[in-house]
């Protein structure tokens, strides 16, 4: 699944946690395949969540929410990435350096 769905600005996606997988603020590091959900909110804020995929419960994405300033297909793309590459992957701009 790609692009926006039927949510007014939301876009979900599925991607596999490369080595070290995702960092999450409720449990920690999850690896393996994900859905990574990305939703716009009030205030300019853009909110990452993941879950394992075809799970219930979703979490947060260390990091989340951030401001988007006007390019949040950009910023879903880049935690796609983030993610993929793993090493504990957290919200665009917000991880280890």
């Amino acid at each position: 699944m790609t692009g926006v769905t039927p949510a007014a600005g939301r876009r979900q996606d599925e991607v596999k946690a490369g080595p070290g997988g995702a960092m999450t603020d409720e449990v920690g590091v999850i690896t393996g395949p994900l859905t990574l959900r990305t939703t716009e909110q009030d205030g300019g804020l853009l909110r990452f969540d993941v879950q394992y995929t075809d799970a219930d419960e979703w979490y947060t994405l260390t990091g989340s929410p951030l401001p988007h300033h006007g390019d949040p297909a950009a910023l879903h793309a880049a935690a796609l990435e983030a993610i993929r590459a793993g090493g504990g992957a957290q919200a665009p701009g917000t991880g280890p350096v």
